[in-house]
């Protein structure tokens, strides 16, 4: 297959299509549009690796993930034709037609695709009708926004700020998220600027039970297009046996490759990934030095 960047705007849309309805089924018919997304990346060989971090800066200056337009696109399509359903803001799920779909073009996926376009395009020439005589991509995008309903402007600006920290007060950031989340950090061990023997924070989190269990944190600052590979997974779980760590947590701005995410998960102990959209979500959900309002606003203190 051609390099999915590399691919018209459609053939990127189309592209997509059957393994979204797929991948819908496999989390169990209902799921956010984020989970989706992840999950189809995580899953789907084609699709690039960087997917969810890679971005690129338009002729206006303004920096956009490529992929969620073909993402965003499919979903809205999938959900013209009837076979997703979006029963509240952010959510999918998985209509009968759907389910039936996945048996009836089995092996059949480019049939899958013109049954779907035969359903839609006279949809959007419609609205379009309804609007003005010729609908623009702009137009479009708009439609599509509704249907995903994702304000996600916040999100690129604190993007950018946790890319714009140092390296040493990015991992300053991921022991507080994770001390948010429950891990009594120790302010002993991983905070040195060098020479702690390749971790960069380290706790102890108690269960219901009282149980203890040792926590290693890795956090890497990388850049957004420079996914982290199996080897840094390795050389973290070296780090884990040196501190006796039973689990670990390993924070990147950036992604996982399909290799690293294999390697986290094997062994006998899991090492939970959290790459950069998902510190996303976790540093809005805990609220670490961002405040909800509207959007979430930064705290300048800190990210100055």
């Amino acid at each position: 297959m051609k390099d999915f960047y590399n691919l018209s705007r459609r053939e990127q849309e189309s592209s997509l299509l059957f393994p979204l309805v797929k991948e819908l089924k496999r989390l169990g018919g209902e799921a956010t549009t984020k989970e989706l997304k992840r999950s189809l990346v995580e899953n789907v060989d084609f699709i690039p690796e960087d997917a969810l971090t890679y971005i690129k800066i338009s002729k206006k200056g303004n920096s956009y993930h490529p992929f969620d337009y073909p993402f965003n696109f499919a979903v809205a399509n999938l959900n013209m034709a009837k076979l997703f359903d979006r029963p509240r803001a952010g959510t999918v799920v998985l209509t009968e037609k759907g389910r039936e779909a996945i048996d009836k073009f089995e092996n059949k996926e480019s049939d899958f695709v013109a049954s779907i376009y035969q359903i839609v395009e006279p949809l959007w020439k419609e609205r379009s009708k309804k609007k003005s005589e010729v609908t623009s991509l702009k137009d479009k995008e708009q439609e599509v926004k509704k249907v995903i309903n994702d304000n996600d402007d916040w999100r690129e600006n604190l993007q950018t700020a946790l890319n714009n920290l140092s390296p040493v007060k990015f991992e300053e950031f991921c022991r507080q998220l994770i001390k948010k989340m429950g891990v009594n950090i120790d302010e002993r061990i991983g905070v040195k600027v060098s020479g702690d023997g390749g971790i960069d924070g380290y706790g102890y989190l108690v269960n219901d039970d009282f149980r203890t269990t040792r926590v290693a944190i890795q956090a890497k600052r990388w850049n957004l297009n420079n996914s982290v590979s199996s080897p840094e997974i390795d050389k973290f779980r070296g780090a884990m046996d040196k501190f006796r760590a039973e689990y670990g947590i390993f924070i990147t701005t950036s992604s996982f490759t399909r290799d690293a995410i294999r390697a986290a998960r094997s062994g006998t102990r899991v090492i939970t990934l959290i790459d950069g959209e998902k510190l996303l979500d976790l540093t809005a959900k805990y609220q670490v030095f961002v405040t909800p309002k509207k959007i979430y606003e930064l705290d300048k203190n800190f990210f100055d």
